[in-house]
């Protein structure tokens, strides 16, 4: 009976996938409670994914894989991230070792995320930030850390879309944060103006007249807010038009010859307001980039392209339901 159990597990340790092997021994990275407060006043670059709900940690364990595959960080001069190594911590402040499980909300775990050495002090590349809305996960650089977070993307999605590995399974989209700020007229001017003048010098071959389209994703936040007294410069911008009408009066300003094209833009200016988790009521933070062709699908309406199937995704949320 022994060998039989035996034979049994060694069978269906066979059976597992690479992947399933492989997050297996990856660990549920910590919340960085400190983030919230740190993006209510200064910028941060990093990734907003979307997941099946109740997926979150295994999304997590595969977002780390990629990001410890695909993250090059020397560029940034900022830190003087040059000759780094890159790897998944499986060890906490305590040298412990804790392992995810499945299923669930991401809980806070007792490991770091991926890790970088630089000079012989050892910190965290990216934070989990918490956020109040299930099937999001929100990872940041530091503040002063400027990665290429749309060629990052890009890269990811170029790998999915050549089947080379296979297709990923649990992080539906990766939105790429270029920078972030308050909901203000203001700083979002500011923002998008100094991302589009950085699209346009990056891309000097870009046909005249220039056509641009604009997302917005609020993701139900402009319906729990109740208190518009408090803020109200910012639920001003929490109506869709309002947005839409300051951010392309910001592009036009920086590209005096561009025009709105919905089906085929050359740039997409991408907004994504931050259900952020631990910051005082009315204090809204979005997420901003200004992004090529290359990385977003236009139908049915304008988003960062999918890297999960929708057929995958339909079946996900049936066996969820």
């Amino acid at each position: 009976m022994a060998v039989a159990g035996g034979e049994s597990e060694l069978s269906e340790k066979k059976e597992m996938t690479p992947w399933e092997q492989h997050s297996a021994v990856i660990s549920i990275p910590r919340f960085d409670y400190n983030a919230p407060s740190s993006l209510l006043h200064h910028s941060h670059s990093g990734f907003l994914i979307t997941c099946p709900i109740k997926r979150e940690k295994s999304a997590t364990k595969e977002a780390i894989s990629l990001f410890a595959k695909y993250i090059q960080c020397g560029n940034s001069t900022e830190e003087n991230l040059v000759s780094k190594r890159r790897k998944i911590s499986e060890e906490n402040v305590d040298g412990d070792c804790v392992n995810g499980s499945e299923g669930g909300d991401v809980e806070e775990g007792a490991c770091s995320t991926v890790k970088v050495d630089t000079d012989g002090e050892r910190g965290p590349l990216l934070k989990l930030v918490k956020l109040t809305k299930s099937g999001l996960l929100l990872f940041i650089f530091g503040k002063s850390v400027s990665p290429d977070v749309v060629g990052i993307v890009s890269r990811i999605v170029q790998f999915v879309e050549s089947g080379s590995s296979g297709s990923l399974l649990w992080c539906n989209r990766i939105f790429p944060i270029q920078a972030t700020c308050s909901l203000n007229e203001k700083e979002l001017r500011e923002v998008v103006s100094k991302l589009v003048l950085q699209f346009v010098n990056d891309n000097q071959k870009l046909v005249r007249p220039i056509k641009f389209a604009i997302g917005y994703n609020r993701r139900g936040i402009e319906t729990e807010l109740n208190t518009p007294k408090e803020t109200p410069n910012a639920l001003e911008l929490l109506d869709r038009n309002k947005c839409f009408a300051l951010v392309a009066s910001a592009v036009k300003d920086v590209v005096s010859d561009s025009v709105v094209d919905l089906k085929t833009p050359e740039l997409s200016v991408l907004i994504e307001l931050l259900p952020l988790s631990g910051v005082p009521k009315g204090s809204l933070v979005v997420a901003v980039s200004v992004l090529p062709r290359n990385v977003v699908s236009a139908k049915p309406k304008l988003s960062i392209k999918a890297l999960v199937s929708d057929t995958k995704t339909k079946g996900e949320k049936a066996r969820n339901d």
